[in-house]
């Protein structure tokens, strides 16, 4: 299917969504619009605000001009995609024109934080697109196990460096250094915390 089709029928999907219960999103994956709930714990939306505000900090000399924005969607026509990353580096200025989705040629960086209902997604599907959008540094945090991937260097289609680390880490990101102590792991089932 042709990806003005997908758009639109992704638009359809987001129009449908702001009339159901709870928070969706719409995303353009592989087997085409995808309509997904979602359920950030608190945990999660913490530590996308501890990295947003890291780097907007960071992103102050080394990019002018630039943002860290959890929210936005991405697209990659070509390629027939549409994500919204849990955060990612863009010109700030982006925000401002119409339309619903930052080309991905805009994109710097992008961060996941890996939620206990769909690991996969962002360890297989994502790591896949994401250096095929040509974005050059892509974060996974993962919660579940108090570790972080950073891969770098997308070469075809791949990312062809991996580096890991572990809460606690101060993780080098691109030109940025993310602190990660104060990062917490989700908690048992049944935990309330998470």
């Amino acid at each position: 299917m042709e990806y003005a089709k997908m758009r639109a029928i992704a638009e359809e999907l987001g129009t449908h969504a702001e009339q159901l219960e709870g928070a969706w999103r719409v995303e353009i994956g592989p087997s085409g619009p995808i309509l997904a709930m979602m359920c950030p714990s608190k945990r999660h939306e913490g530590t996308v605000r501890r990295i947003c505000k890291q780097l907007d900090e960071q992103l102050l000399t080394s990019h002018p001009g630039y943002i860290c924005a959890n929210g936005p969607e991405i697209e990659h026509p070509a390629l027939g995609r549409m994500r919204r990353p849990d955060a990612i580096v863009i010109p700030e200025d982006v925000l401002d024109e119409e339309g619903l989705a930052v080309d991905a040629s805009q994109v710097l960086a992008v961060i996941e934080i890996v939620s206990p209902s769909n690991p996969d997604n962002d360890y297989g599907q994502k790591l896949t697109e994401y250096p095929a959008m040509g974005i050059a540094h892509y974060m996974i945090v993962d919660p579940r196990t108090g570790t972080i991937e950073v891969h770098s260097d997308p070469c075809a289609g791949r990312y062809s460096r991996k580096d890991p680390y572990i809460f606690g880490d101060k993780v080098p990101f691109g030109a940025w250094t993310v602190e990660t102590a104060a990062f917490r792991r989700y908690g048992r089932a049944g935990d309330s915390s998470t």
